[in-house]
């Protein structure tokens, strides 16, 4: 009977807890809905009149929200691809191979998590400017194309792998290019969705540097385009919640796809030292 109390009473609080979590959600996909007046009204409704869906096609007229959507999209895929490449690369240098100082400079490398992003924007920024890299796609994506974090999670992944494999393959002649290419890496699919998902959803959603370095409507991206639907004289909120659904259902998808990747790539190096 206690044990049947516990788990109604767990159930109850992951139950609430759940609620409390979707609520932003479900209300953002209902006032997206709603009329200008609805969505104005105090204290807020919960479920719009009847479906407004022109509030889509109006966000569409006011920004070049496909624009936007695209520029995230490159931005975020090649940052992606660019972390996955070195950081796979790294891990694999501070995993398998040997050399002097090894642990020494693992940890100098891993100490730079520590440094607040805050911290090198600025030092970011001058270098980007002087590059003449303002309001491009480089100065949006070589900043991000190497990961501390990445290399971390892939080399704790890389560090579980069978020694029996690679010694089989060491005997067979298999170089370390060879073993890279041809047992690492698809032995490590799960650990590098975790990395590739992560990385997408995190630039995706990036929004100080875009600010900071892009002038033009031709090179932001959907977090900076999402605020011109906020004006000085007034905001509507059915727009500005109908355009955040459009951003929020690409990251939405990608997030349900790669979900159990996620979970089982951030799980995997747990355990191993």
């Amino acid at each position: 009977m206690t044990s049947r109390l516990q788990n109604t009473l767990i159930y109850a609080v992951l139950t609430i807890a759940a609620v409390i979590m979707l609520y932003p959600i479900a209300y953002t996909l209902s006032a997206a809905m709603m009329t200008n007046a609805e969505s104005a009204t105090y204290p807020p409704r919960l479920l719009p009149g009847s479906l407004n869906f022109e509030n889509y096609l109006s966000v569409l007229q006011l920004i070049p929200v496909g624009r936007f959507i695209v520029n995230s999209f490159f931005v975020s895929g090649v940052i992606m691809i660019g972390q996955l490449i070195t950081a796979s690369m790294a891990a694999y240098a501070f995993a398998f191979l040997r050399f002097k100082g090894k642990s020494a400079w693992f940890a100098l490398f891993m100490s730079t998590m520590m440094i607040p992003w805050e911290v090198t924007i600025i030092p970011n920024y001058l270098t980007v400017k002087s590059w003449g890299w303002l309001d491009t796609y480089q100065g949006l994506i070589v900043p991000f194309l190497a990961t501390a974090f990445g290399t971390f999670l892939l080399r704790q992944f890389f560090l579980q792998l069978p020694g029996e494999l690679f010694e089989a393959a060491k005997i067979d002649g298999c170089g370390h290019l060879r073993s890279f290419f041809r047992l690492v890496l698809p032995l490590s699919r799960p650990a590098l969705a975790t990395l590739g998902v992560y990385s997408f959803l995190t630039h995706w959603n990036m929004y100080l540097w875009p600010l900071l370095i892009t002038n033009g409507e031709a090179m932001r991206t959907v977090q900076i385009g999402i605020s011109m639907l906020q004006f000085e004289e007034m905001t509507s909120w059915n727009l500005v919640l109908a355009g955040v659904v459009m951003v929020m259902l690409p990251t939405l998808v990608l997030l349900a796809l790669g979900l159990k990747q996620l979970v089982q790539g951030m799980t995997a190096g747990a355990v191993k030292g």
